[in-house]
C-alpha cells in the first residue's frame, strides 16, 4: 500500500475531497528554493521621509497626487517585469518574508543575484522580460521588417506569425489616461508656473509617448521646489537589446542648501571635457551649457527604480538631442544616499578595506564620486564617429553597462582634476581614492548581470590587473595612489574609444575577459553575507508615513 492510501484509510469521501484540494492548493503554492534562505535579509528598511514644513497646503496635495499617478507607474513596470498578475502572484505567497522578497525583486527572480528564480515553479528570466514574445528569436527579431522595430515607447508583439510593435499609450491606455489625469491635477496646485508647464507636458508625453517637448520642459525648470520623474525612462529591464524603456517615478523635495553648494560645477563641465584623456574626435561634441546639479530627499519610488538595487542619483533626460542642446539635469538623492553609505559602504569598509586607509572613507567623497558619476554621463560622446549611429544603438545590449563604466571612471577622474584646481576643496584625493574603491564592493554585490554589476566587474578586474589596489594577507584591499591614476586614465580611454567607434564585438569581449566575479573576490563577498552586511535598502514610504 502506498503512503498516501496508508495516510487517507478510513477518511470519508468528503474528507477525502477536503484533503485533495488541500494538496492541491499546497502544490500550486510557491516555495522558496533553499539556496536562497539567507537571502531574504539582504534588504535594510528604511522610512523615506522629508521636512515638508516649509511647503504650502497646496504643495503637499500636489505631493499627494504625484504619489497616486506613481502607483500607476508602478503597476505598469510589474507588467513590463513580469507575465502574471501581481496581486494574485503576491497572494499566492503565503510566508510572509518571502512575499515582502518577491514584492522587493517584482517577481520571482532574484535582481541581485543574476535574476535567478528564487521560487520554485518558475524558470530563468526572459532577457527582454515582456518587451518582446518569450519565444522570439535573436535571429528572427533582427531579420523582421517592421514600424518602431527599435523604439523606446513600445512592445513587439507577434501576431499571424509576424513581428510587429503596439505603442505603450495604446497597451497601456487606461491607466496611462489615469496617470496624465493625475498629473494635470498636480500641475493645477503648482504655484511654479514652470514646474506646472512641465507636468501638463508630461501628461502629454505619457498618452502620446512623445517624450521630448516635456525633457525639454523639465530643462528650463530651476526653482520649483518638488520635482517629479516619471515615465517611460531607463532601458535596464531590457536586457535582450536595450532598446525599450521601462516605467518608473520619483518623488522627489529639493534641498535648497545643498543644492546651492553645487551649483559652482556645472560650468566646469565645457573644460572637463576638453581635457578628457582620448583622442580629440571622440571628445568632439560639447555638452549644453544649460546643466544643472541638484540635491533633493526622494520621498517615493516607484517602478523600475525601485525594484532591486535603488537609485540614489539621476541624470537626465536620455534623448541625445536635449542633452546636445540643453545637457541634463543631476539629481543627486541625499536621503537615500545616506542611508546607502550608514548600512552598507561603512560596515564593508570595516571587513575589506586596510584598517590604515579606512580614515578615508567619508560621506563626503561617497556623495561627490556618486555625484560626479551622473555628470560624467553627459561627457565623452552620444554618435559615434563612423556612421554607426548613436552609440545606444551601435552598442545594442552592452549600452548600458558600457555606458555605466564610462560614468563611474569619468566621474574619478573629474573629481581628480577639480580637486587639482582647487574647484572641490573638501578633503584630499585618497578619501575618493578610497571611498571608490570600497563603493565598488558595495556595488559588485548587486549582482555581474545587471548593467552596474557588469560595469563594476570590468573596472574591479582592470585595476587589479594596473595594481591600481593591492590585498594583504587578511584579504583586505588598499589603494596604491600612483597606479589608481594610470589605470583611471587607460580605462577612460579604453571605454571612450569603444564608444566612439560603436564596437561592439570589442565592447563583448571587454564583458567576456573582465566582466566575471573571480574566486578570490567571491569568497571576499561571502565574508559581507557572513558579517550579515545589508547588500541594499528598502523602503517604508507613502503618503501615511509623510502624514499626507
Amino acid at each position: 500500500m502506498n503512503p498516501f492510501a496508508k495516510l487517507t484509510r478510513g477518511l470519508s469521501g468528503a474528507a477525502l475531497l477536503s484533503l485533495a484540494i488541500s494538496q492541491s492548493t499546497l502544490a500550486a503554492e510557491p516555495q522558496l528554493l533553499p539556496e536562497f534562505k539567507d537571502r531574504l535579509d539582504i534588504y535594510q528598511e528604511v522610512t523615506l521621509n522629508s521636512d515638508l514644513s516649509h511647503l504650502s497646503a497646496n504643495q503637499k496635495k500636489m505631493l499627494a497626487v504625484l504619489i497616486d499617478a506613481s502607483k500607476i507607474m508602478d503597476d505598469l513596470f510589474w507588467q513590463q517585469a513580469f507575465y502574471q498578475d501581481k496581486n494574485r502572484f503576491l497572494a499566492s505567497i503565503k510566508d510572509p518574508k518571502v512575499r515582502q522578497f518577491a514584492d522587493i525583486n517584482y517577481g520571482p527572480w532574484d535582481r541581485l543575484q543574476a535574476d535567478q528564480p528564487f521560487l520554485s515553479g518558475y524558470k530563468a528570466k526572459a532577457p527582454g522580460a515582456e518587451f518582446y514574445p518569450h519565444k522570439m528569436s535573436k535571429e528572427g527579431f533582427e531579420k523582421a521588417e517592421f514600424a518602431d522595430k527599435k523604439g523606446l515607447y513600445s512592445l513587439v508583439k507577434e501576431k499571424d506569425g509576424k513581428l510587429i510593435s503596439v505603442p505603450y499609450s495604446e497597451a497601456y491606455a487606461k491607466p496611462l489616461a489615469k496617470a496624465a489625469k493625475l498629473l494635470n491635477r498636480a500641475a493645477e496646485l503648482a504655484e511654479d508656473k514652470d514646474f506646472a508647464n512641465y507636468l501638463r507636458l508630461r501628461a502629454t508625453a505619457i498618452t502620446s509617448d512623445d517624450y521630448q517637448p516635456s525633457d525639454m520642459a523639465w530643462m528650463d525648470m530651476k526653482n520649483n521646489p518638488i520635482d517629479v520623474v516619471i515615465g517611460a525612462i531607463e532601458t535596464y529591464e531590457d536586457q535582450l537589446y536595450g532598446y525599450r524603456a521601462a516605467y518608473e517615478a520619483y518623488v522627489l523635495v529639493k534641498d535648497m542648501d545643498w543644492s546651492k553648494r553645487l551649483e559652482k560645477f556645472a560650468s566646469t563641465l565645457p573644460a572637463l571635457q576638453k581635457g578628457l584623456p582620448v583622442a580629440d574626435n571622440y571628445k568632439q561634441e560639447m555638452p549644453g551649457s544649460n546643466a544643472d546639479l541638484n540635491a533633493y530627499d526622494v520621498i517615493y519610488y516607484a517602478g523600475h527604480s525601485n525594484a532591486g538595487g535603488k537609485t540614489i542619483a539621476i541624470n537626465l533626460p536620455n534623448d541625445e538631442e536635449v542633452q546636445l542642446s540643453k545637457g541634463t539635469r543631476r539629481l543627486q538623492l541625499k536621503n537615500a544616499m545616506r542611508a546607502k553609505f550608514d548600512y552598507t559602504l561603512k560596515p564593508i569598509a570595516e571587513v575589506l578595506i586596510v584598517p590604515e586607509q579606512r580614515k578615508h572613507i567619508t560621506f563626503n567623497a561617497f556623495f561627490s564620486n556618486t555625484m560626479f558619476h551622473e555628470v560624467a554621463h553627459g561627457l565623452g560622446i552620444k554618435n559615434t564617429v563612423n556612421d554607426k549611429g548613436t552609440v545606444r544603438q551601435a552598442l545594442k545590449e552592452h549600452a548600458s553597462a558600457l555606458e555605466e563604466g564610462k560614468a563611474d571612471i569619468l566621474g574619478l577622474y573629474m573629481v581628480s582634476q577639480l580637486l587639482k584646481d582647487g574647484t572641490i576643496t573638501e578633503g584630499q584625493l585618497e578619501d575618493y581614492y578610497t571611498t571608490f574603491l570600497a563603493g565598488i564592493f558595495r556595488s559588485v554585490r548587486f549582482g555581474a548581470s545587471s548593467a552596474h554589476g557588469k560595469a563594476n566587474m570590468i573596472r574591479f578586474n582592470y585595476f587589479e590587473e594596473k595594481g591600481a589596489f593591492f590585498r594583504n594577507d587578511k584579504g583586505q584591499y588598499g589603494v596604491d595612489m600612483d597606479n589608481m591614476s594610470k589605470a583611471m586614465a587607460s580605462l577612460s580611454e579604453l571605454i571612450l574609444r569603444l564608444q566612439g567607434e560603436g564596437d561592439y564585438e570589442g565592447v563583448g569581449e571587454l564583458f567576456e575577459e573582465k566582466g566575471k566575479i573571480g574566486k578570490t573576490l567571491a569568497a571576499d563577498l561571502a565574508r559581507l553575507q557572513e558579517a550579515r552586511i545589508p547588500v541594499d535598502i528598502t523602503f517604508k514610504q507613502g503618503k501615511s508615513v509623510l502624514g499626507l
